[in-house]
């Protein structure tokens, strides 16, 4: 090659995404990489949580740490806020919960292409293999993703290449697609047979996904969200986020309550308070508890209730709740609610 071949992979972190940069490397490819800030992943919010626990645990950015060991750039390019129109309007449609993979996957892929442009880079990969995910990791579902996003010819998955169409980086000698590979399907041997045959040592254990868009019980809570605003754009952000903590009850057709599971999420919980009603239960330990700042009578008798069930105050016994409202405390005797009443509320 007469001049030095400059590429973006998309790196999660994960073994594939590892596997596909160091095969770059190996081919004496200037690789960039970039990992995206969609706002739904597992990882980024489980570091935030231990942020604001007795847990210390240090949870790193995976694809930071990725680059690190091979020594590559990486760069984190947020798109939480023009992510909201492809959750909440997918041409593609969502996976088996609220997942809306190929469009996400062209979504990213186009701001990768943006980002090869900026860096004037001639090429993007990814650790994808061909057969792997059900929704985005068929051939000719791959072929609409790099149609769609610009990328037809330009878009090269090492892991899977000779399982696929040469693109310009192996037509044009780039890449060498004699030293790619032809995986195919779930098994992850072939993975770990490779990273050990190129000494990748360290990476993290598969896990199912870092998106929280694939949980079902994630799934529920936004779908519910979605059922109850006739304007999906008019959702605060805030919103969105308090779906990952603590247990969801729908107490009112506008009305919902959220209660801390631990000292983790009482304390992400109270970074929320401002604009809502807090509840903690008096006397004893409490859980904190978020509801909607206009509840009715009824729904702030129902919201207390649902904390005291919570807190240490023994089943059957009054419990006075700390109800605070724009700086405001008012405190109300209840008694805590029984399990099966309430069963049927939570989301």
């Amino acid at each position: 090659m007469s001049a030095k071949i400059k590429a973006i992979g998309l790196i999660s972190g994960g073994l594939d995404s590892m596997l596909a940069a160091r095969l770059m490397l190996d081919q004496g490819i200037d690789i960039i990489g970039v990992n995206f800030n969609t706002g739904f992943c597992l990882t980024d919010h489980k570091r935030q949580i231990r942020k604001n626990s007795a847990d210390k645990t240090r949870l790193q950015n995976e694809a930071l740490q990725a680059g690190a060991k091979l020594e590559f750039p990486v760069e984190i390019i947020d798109i939480s806020e023009e992510y909201w129109q492809v959750l909440t309007k997918p041409k593609y449609g969502y996976g088996k919960n609220i997942n809306p993979c190929i469009d996400c996957r062209i979504k990213m892929f186009s701001r990768a292409k943006e980002f090869m442009i900026e860096n004037d880079a001639q090429f993007i990969f990814t650790g994808e293999v061909v057969g792997q995910r059900p929704m985005t990791q068929h051939k000719q579902t791959q072929e609409l993703i790099a149609k769609k996003s610009g990328l037809e010819g330009l878009l090269l998955r090492p892991l899977s290449a000779r399982n696929l169409p040469p693109t310009i980086p192996e037509l044009k000698g780039w890449v060498d697609r004699d030293k790619l590979k032809a995986f195919y399907g779930r098994t992850r041997k072939p993975q770990i047979n490779l990273a050990q045959e190129l000494n990748v040592i360290e990476y993290p254990q598969p896990a199912g996904g870092c998106c929280f868009l694939t949980d079902e019980s994630y799934a529920k809570r936004m779908r519910d969200m979605f059922r109850h605003n006739m304007d999906l754009d008019s959702i605060p952000r805030d919103e969105v986020i308090l779906l990952k903590v603590g247990r969801h009850f729908r107490i009112g057709e506008k009305a919902k309550l959220i209660v801390g599971r631990n000292e983790g999420e009482n304390n992400f919980l109270e970074r929320y308070k401002k604009g809502k009603i807090s509840l903690e239960v008096r006397d004893y330990g409490s859980p904190v508890a978020l509801a909607d700042a206009n509840l009715s009578e009824y729904e702030t008798m129902l919201a207390a209730s649902i904390t005291a069930r919570y807190s240490d105050c023994p089943p059957g016994k009054e419990a006075i709740v700390q109800i605070e409202k724009d700086g405001t405390v008012n405190e109300l005797d209840v008694l805590p609610a029984v399990p099966e009443d309430i069963e049927t509320m939570r989301v």
